[in-house]
């Protein structure tokens, strides 16, 4: 083994795999002030992101919780390979798109201080991007809906030049706007610099300048700084990417060419600082931090999922506000829920690892907020029922995140009819006659030019389960899940004599609940609080797995978990196992037209599967600079 790790830096790239033994993690020394997590919730965060590890490519990762005033920092693997340096709580990386986290924080704070306008046209900020047929506003670029295009080609994505903000803005000034300002998301790194830029006019210093002395520095952020390859000090990790099966150091880039969207470094604990300070008013104000953490809409009355500087959306009944990054050498991810005082901060040195920190920051919200249990998506057989049952998803997710706090609000308007739109909506006798107009309005009632129909019901669920059952109970929802949600509403009505109107139709309601009797028959008892994925011996579920879903309909939707078992066993050198739980996933997954893609592939390269030689699993590959947005958690129609 020694001799293939010597043989493999020799020739510029490491090998890589599940077989790699991780090096104990190392714990930052923890102030008084700040305690650290029980023990039991340690080594249960410290077990996940092993598993994690442990079953696919990795580099570095460091990792950052606080929920309250405890916390819990380590670091996993290596920041530079070659030199077998781990990586700690203080390694920094290269923070990415989260940068544009930092420059809206700036531009917020000058706008408090009277010294900048958010409805300032741009140009009078920054004449060198001249003026367009229409105002290019401050608020519009905080909230991408500027116009202005993100890199065009790899040129404009890849400079190794040193730049200054002139230099920075010359590369698009005088680009054409890609939409009409306010009409249409459009994310981009060039309007953020543009808000860079804007600071330096408005405070007098430079941008560098200004984010040590306003941000960086009053927050305890001690490493962070803009990056700079003459400034970087021993702790900045290494950058890597995968190459045939293999990692390799990452291409240059000067990120000076995009310093107000993507050109700071940190570390984890500067992320964590940065996210307390926010979430307890001491960057800017609460009024300014809520409307930061509002998602903007756009013309037509769309919401766009992202406010001003970060990405806003609820999760699974919290209230998500985050910001990931990745470009090369590093892949990032800071996520709080500011109802939950939770900061949660993960950097790698690894590219295109979004999908890792996702699943990541999911498991640990589980494990701090919802005792555990893995919170898995339903699958059906019936389409009918899948619409139903995403529409009561949608009402649960939306109604508890809102209700617990941020976010622009809808006034509640006429419950009754509002009540009565959804049962419509959901009343499977309409639904099939025009199933795919269904599903388009069930994923846009959300929305503010649907009436915010999804919002505003969901939240008048979440008020009577809390006036019926108290506050702690309804903190269990996101736990139980949305038929619990729905269930025990249905049942409040009845203890309560609720009108009828607000109580939904007969269809929905005999729906939920022969969905939620399914759904608790279909729960597998060793997996609860673990992923398939996760399982030291996976196949030793599977009888279980087989017996609890086969023709039971809503089960939980095992797909992703049994694709990464599948890919594992590629891995091993083992196709007819990878090929086993591929027909398996289809088996329990009839719809799922990923599982049966994944199958197809396995039995046309079969034969040619060679084990360690064998590809990376898919969610490994290269990602953007915008790869922050973290599209697949939303539970609405995806829009940056």
């Amino acid at each position: 083994m020694k001799a293939l790790l010597l043989s493999a830096l020799l020739l510029g790239g490491t090998p890589v795999g599940p077989a790699a033994v991780l090096p104990e993690p190392l714990p930052i020394p923890i102030p008084i002030e700040a305690p650290s997590l029980p023990e039991d919730i340690q080594r249960a965060l410290d077990g996940l992101v092993r598993a994690e590890l442990a079953r696919s490519s990795h580099a570095g990762l460091s990792v950052g919780v606080m929920h309250g005033a405890q916390r819990w920092v380590r670091g996993y693997g290596l920041r530079d390979m070659a030199r077998r340096k781990p990586a700690t709580p203080r390694t920094t990386y290269r923070m990415a798109s989260i940068t544009k986290s930092f420059t809206a924080v700036a531009v917020l704070q000058l706008a408090q201080e009277g010294r900048l306008s958010l409805d300032a046209d741009v140009h009078t900020l920054v004449p060198a991007f001249p003026a367009r047929p229409w105002p290019v506003t401050v608020r519009q670029l905080l909230g991408h809906l500027g116009g202005v295009p993100h890199y065009d080609g790899p040129e404009a994505a890849e400079n190794v030049r040193r730049l200054d903000t002139a230099g920075a803005i010359a590369l698009f000034a005088h680009k054409p706007l890609v939409a009409e300002p306010g009409t249409k998301f459009v994310y981009s790194t060039w309007g953020y610099n543009l808000l860079g830029a804007a600071v330096e006019t408005a405070s007098g210093q430079g941008f560098g300048d200004y984010l040590r002395t306003h941000i960086f520095e009053p927050t305890g952020m001690s490493t962070a700084a803009l990056d700079d390859y003459r400034t970087r000090d021993a702790q900045q990790a290494v950058g890597y990417r995968s190459s045939q099966g293999r990692l390799a150091p990452s291409h240059y880039l000067d990120v000076s060419s995009r310093f107000g969207g993507g050109g700071a470094r940190a570390s984890v604990e500067d992320l964590l600082a940065f996210g307390q300070a926010m979430l307890h008013d001491r960057l800017v104000t609460g009024d300014t931090a809520r409307m930061m953490w509002t998602p903007m809409r756009s013309r037509e009355g769309m919401l766009t999922d992202y406010g001003m500087g970060f990405a806003t959306y609820p999760l699974r009944g919290h209230y998500v506000v985050a910001h990931a990054g990745g470009q090369p050498e590093t892949t990032t991810l800071l996520l709080m829920l500011p109802a939950e005082d939770i900061v949660l901060a993960l950097a790698t040195n690894l590219e295109g690892d979004a999908k890792r920190l996702r699943r990541l920051s999911n498991r640990i919200i589980e494990t701090l907020r919802e005792d555990g249990h893995v919170r898995r998506d339903a699958a059906f057989s019936d389409p009918v029922d899948a619409v139903v049952h995403e529409g009561i998803a949608r009402l649960f997710t939306y109604g508890l995140a809102y209700h617990a706090g941020s976010g622009d609000v809808p006034e509640p308007g006429d419950l009754p009819e509002a009540f009565a739109q959804v049962s419509e909506l959901l009343d499977r006798a309409r639904i099939a006659p025009e199933l795919p107009a269904t599903i388009e309005r069930v994923r846009t009632a959300h929305q503010p030019r649907a009436g915010s129909l999804f919002i505003r019901v969901g939240m008048e669920m979440a008020r009577t389960l809390e006036r019926v059952h108290g506050r702690d109970k309804l903190g269990e929802y996101p736990r139980r899940g949305p038929l619990a949600f729905f269930t025990d509403y249905l049942a409040a009505c009845e203890q309560e004599n609720r009108p009828a109107p607000l109580c939904f139709g007969e269809a929905p309601r005999q729906d939920a609940r022969r969905f939620n009797e399914s759904w608790r028959r279909a729960q597998v008892s060793g997996l609860v609080r673990t992923r398939l994925n996760e399982a030291t011996r996976p196949e030793s579920l599977w009888p279980a797995m087989e017996a609890a879903s086969t023709r039971v309909f809503p089960h939980p939707d095992y797909v992703e978990e049994m694709l990464r078992v599948a890919s594992y066993q590629a891995w091993l050198g083992r196709p007819e196992e990878q090929r086993r739980w591929l027909e398996r996933a289809v088996a329990l997954h009839p719809r799922s037209e990923e599982a049966r893609l994944a199958l197809a592939r396995a039995r046309a390269s079969s034969g040619q599967v060679s084990g360690r030689s064998s590809p990376l699993p898919r969610d490994e590959g290269p990602v953007p600079d915008n790869a922050g947005l973290l599209r697949r958690q939303r539970p609405a129609a995806e829009s940056p």
